[in-house]
């Protein structure tokens, strides 16, 4: 019996839509039919990498093939919902790389462009397909780490500034998606307070706090106007806690048997009332794979074998209404707004 292959376009090979096409010209199960930017100097490269895929500036080309099942976009941020949608409406499977859209009303009538077109449609959260991540993850959900408490990331260096988009829509993408991932919580609330110390109306540097319906919460703290390069996030439970480290080449996560316990049935003094722990710090040997060849292995996957995506369509409209939440907040001192109020 011959094995379904998925035939995929992607649109958009610039920054990082080369590293998508690269992968997906090599993925089972996937055969990359189309190429299609408006550069024809990236156009040229790819069809040199790649001889056998088609290239055009036409996205037209690609929606009129009836063999292409599958669309991946990788465009300007602003260009993602206009293209998505027309994806949508030819009845393509599609990959949209993040965030989903700029706003949450466009994110939410792809949701359901989708639903109506019986199609899939999945966001690029990369770290939700990173092998540590996910052994964070089966610690939380096996109640490792006790009842889950707060986290926070860092994601901030002295790197890329942008004129179109701040450092909270450019890096806090990232975090927000791994963040909701791990806490399988909906997010109710978000305060945000920027800077903009090199651009007039562009935050160089951002500090958020996300709160969720049953009481966790996570900060965040994201720049491109810093000394340092991190990539990191700490998860602390009741009764254990971890680290994530990106930058590390190997020991990416430590896990911290440390915690605190408060004795209810005392009426002693305070320092008889909480109980602190020091363990041993612990670090694991994670399975090796690149993320993003595991993030697009499981979108053919999907596709294929009509599975549950992981970063679906609704993951994708969390993390917008996160990302938009925050941004009303930056322009109102830090006043917390309700991710609900923007649905």
């Amino acid at each position: 019996m011959q094995e379904k292959v998925l035939n995929l376009a992607v649109v958009g090979a610039g920054y990082w839509g080369k590293n998508l096409v690269r992968n997906f010209a090599t993925a089972k199960r996937c055969s990359l039919k189309f190429v299609c930017d408006l550069d024809e100097k990236i156009l040229a490269a790819q069809k040199k990498s790649f001889p056998a895929v088609q290239t055009t500036t036409r996205l037209d080309d690609v929606l009129a093939d009836k063999t292409v099942g599958a669309v991946v976009i990788a465009v300007d941020v602003p260009k993602h919902f206009d293209v998505a949608k027309r994806c949508l409406e030819s009845g393509k499977h599609i990959y949209v790389e993040k965030p989903l859209t700029l706003t949450v009303a466009d994110a939410k009538e792809l949701v359901e462009l989708a639903a109506k077109k019986n199609v899939k449609l999945m966001v690029g959260h990369l770290l939700e397909y990173h092998p540590a991540v996910n052994f964070v993850k089966d610690m939380i959900d096996t109640g490792k780490l006790g009842r889950l408490y707060y986290m926070y990331t860092q994601r901030v260096n002295l790197g890329i500034v942008r004129k179109n988009e701040n450092a909270w829509w450019s890096l806090a993408p990232h975090d927000i998606s791994v963040i909701c991932y791990l806490f399988g919580s909906q997010p109710v609330s978000v305060s945000a307070w920027g800077q903009c110390y090199l651009q007039n109306g562009i935050e160089d540097v951002v500090f958020a706090t996300v709160k969720f319906n049953d009481g966790k919460m996570a900060n965040i703290h994201c720049s491109w106007l810093d000394p340092h390069k991190i990539r990191k996030m700490t998860v602390v439970g009741s009764e254990k806690m971890a680290t994530f480290d990106d930058m590390e080449a190997s020991e990416k996560i430590r896990i911290w048997d440390k915690g605190a316990a408060v004795k209810k049935d005392t009426v002693a003094s305070y320092p008889e009332i909480i109980s602190l722990r020091f363990g041993d710090i612990v670090i694991p040997k994670i399975s090796s794979g690149e993320p993003l060849s595991l993030e697009c292995a499981h979108f053919v996957d999907c596709v294929l074998d009509d599975k549950k995506i992981r970063s679906d369509s609704l993951d994708g409209l969390r993390v917008v209404q996160i990302l938009e939440a925050g941004q009303k907040s930056l322009k109102n001192n830090g006043a917390p707004v309700s991710t609900e109020d923007l649905l």
